[in-house]
């Protein structure tokens, strides 16, 4: 039941790609607790299937912007301005690696591909929130997603792994930076979850299986799951909360050896 958790505030939600975005669960969850809400998109299939879901959305909105080019985010930051002339919170689910750096060993991958995974999936972050800061007056709050292939090897993930250590190291600067703002800045760390990027990952299956046999509460996350746990962050219920990565991976990432099953009963 909606409470109004964020009635009156009004936040930008960026990397939307379909309803299966993590950012589209987190997008509708604080549409319901009252949030008025902009979104950007890439392309125009992007743009259609955005248009068709923020319907439900009432007085969304919806502009072009690659986060990863200067003037486009600054043209999309004019845009928010001549709608509003503040706004409370950012959501940051924006992240990109050409499929051959989930496929090869990760000691292959080029520079290239080095520089253009950190551009999108860590450095857009930091440009995002810089053009943010100044229209949150009121102090606000920045969430970023995140993943366990941060802080351990996992198997493909490979450099998207390296990008999110940093994105999270971004996300704690930029929490120092904008905290005499009244500016929160918090990352949460999902477990894994079927999205449209998370089907180039090779052997998402077994990630799946692994995270449901072995997590304490045996089970994958939902987008719901991680949507509560935006909210708390974005809302005033987590006004004491900065810098921070919050697992929502069921607890997977407690376990230091899995157990053996239990060997069944004669």
């Amino acid at each position: 039941m909606a409470t109004g958790l964020l009635a009156g505030k009004r936040g930008i939600v960026f990397g939307v790609a379909n309803n299966k975005s993590l950012a589209w669960a987190c997008a509708q969850a604080c549409a319901a607790e009252g949030a008025s809400l902009v979104f950007n998109f890439l392309g125009a299939a992007q743009e259609k299937r955005l248009n068709e879901l923020i319907t439900e959305i009432p007085d969304a909105g919806a502009k072009a912007c690659d986060l990863s080019k200067d003037d486009e985010l600054e043209d999309f930051f004019k845009w928010v301005r001549t709608k509003w002339d503040n706004i409370d919170f950012v959501i940051h689910s924006v992240a990109y690696t050409d499929k051959e750096c989930l496929k090869e060993p990760f000691v292959n991958t080029t520079r290239q591909q080095f520089l253009s995974t950190m551009d999108v999936s860590a450095f857009t972050l930091v440009a995002a929130a810089k053009h943010a800061a100044p229209l949150m007056r009121n102090g606000g709050s920045i969430i970023s997603m995140s993943y366990y292939g941060a802080e351990k090897v996992v198997p493909n993930y490979n450099v998207m792994g390296v990008a999110k250590a940093a994105l999270e190291a971004c996300s704690r600067y930029l929490a120092d930076d904008l905290g005499p703002s009244g500016i929160r800045v918090n990352s949460i760390s999902a477990g894994p979850i079927r999205t449209l990027s998370s089907s180039a990952i090779p052997g998402m299956r077994n990630m799946l299986d692994y995270s449901q046999k072995f997590s304490p509460l045996r089970r994958n996350i939902t987008g719901e799951d991680v949507a509560r746990s935006a909210l708390f962050l974005l809302s005033d219920l987590g006004s004491g909360v900065t810098g921070e990565v919050l697992h929502v991976d069921c607890g997977y990432h407690v376990m230091g050896m899995f157990r053996e099953e239990a060997a069944p009963q004669a």
